[in-house]
């Protein structure tokens, strides 16, 4: 049986909770609150990969909201602080945009190695145990390695693959899946593509000309188009994130490999600055890692 949702991301987040604990174990809660209690705090939540913006925020709210409610004691400032990550984190909740008609049509984008074709393989897996026909689009031609390990997980999660050979164009690739599951009644196509880097102007441009095929075969169907970003990468992730939002319409995203890292407090700044809905985190290398993200459950996870 699988371990609670909760259970599994405090687990998870051990490092990023490691990192803000022994930082706030050092911190006196129990002695007044002054200035150089909210320096500490706001350098704990610095180290954490929160950053300079979003902690400022916060710790504005903290001064300002601990002397209107007339709060002495640290470890209500505690308290304070966790009412504060929630109301920013539950601002980017979100779910899955999947339409009124089949198929439903999710993009996956991002950067080389943001963990992008495993979360579709993860995705695949959890829709097709879910009862749904799932058709996997190997859009990245680029590399023969990508498309040998999208077949793996197509072969692994029981969906169907729709390929072309190597070098062929993305988004004939991606018309031929989507009109063979709309010939089969299939019920989503998930579709991978070319891990870029942010700053390539013509492979961004691809992804334009993807959505545009999706569109005219599909032109009442919204298509939910998901950033994949490496949740070890801290603060570098939100540049990423900034790129890919001007370059095409980014409706969601999934930060992966939490279970890996320091830096789970980027996940503030991200969903602050970038108002675009957090999905999906990856919080370890099963199937069931992928959970649909929960802004209490995450702070909980971090402060329990």
């Amino acid at each position: 049986m699988f371990k609670s949702m909760l259970t599994k991301l405090k687990e998870s987040l051990q490092k990023t909770k490691k990192q803000l604990s022994e930082s706030f174990s050092a911190i006196s809660f129990g002695r007044k609150i002054d200035e150089e209690l909210f320096e500490d705090i706001e350098m704990v939540l610095l180290k954490a990969d929160v950053g300079l913006k979003a902690t400022e925020e916060i710790i504005d709210f903290l001064k300002e909201e601990s002397k209107r409610r007339k709060i002495k004691d640290g470890e209500e400032l505690r308290e304070l602080l966790k009412e504060k990550l929630y109301e920013i984190l539950k601002k980017c909740e979100g779910s899955l945009n999947l339409g009124n008609e089949k198929p439903a049509v999710v993009l996956f984008i991002g950067i080389n190695g943001s963990g992008k074709t495993t979360t579709i393989g993860k995705f695949a897996t959890q829709f097709v145990q879910e009862g749904k026909s799932v058709v996997l689009a190997a859009a990245d031609t680029f590399r023969a390695a990508a498309i040998d390990q999208l077949e793996v997980w197509a072969e692994r999660s029981g969906a169907r693959i729709v390929k072309h050979s190597h070098g062929a164009d993305p988004s004939a690739v991606v018309y031929d899946a989507v009109n063979s599951a709309k010939s089969r009644s299939d019920d989503i196509v998930l579709i991978d593509t070319a891990g870029r880097l942010h700053t390539k102007e013509h492979l961004m441009k691809e992804l334009q000309k993807i959505k545009r095929t999706v569109k005219k075969l599909m032109p009442d169907q919204p298509v939910e188009t998901i950033l994949v970003l490496d949740g070890t990468i801290g603060q570098n992730s939100i540049n990423q994130a900034k790129t890919f939002k001007e370059a095409t319409d980014v409706t969601g995203i999934v930060i992966t490999k939490l279970d890996g890292t320091a830096k789970g407090g980027a996940i503030i700044p991200i969903c602050e600055e970038l108002c675009i809905p957090i999905k999906f985190i990856g919080v370890g290398e099963g199937i069931e890692d992928l959970q649909p993200f929960d802004a209490k459950a995450f702070v909980d996870a971090l402060f329990d």
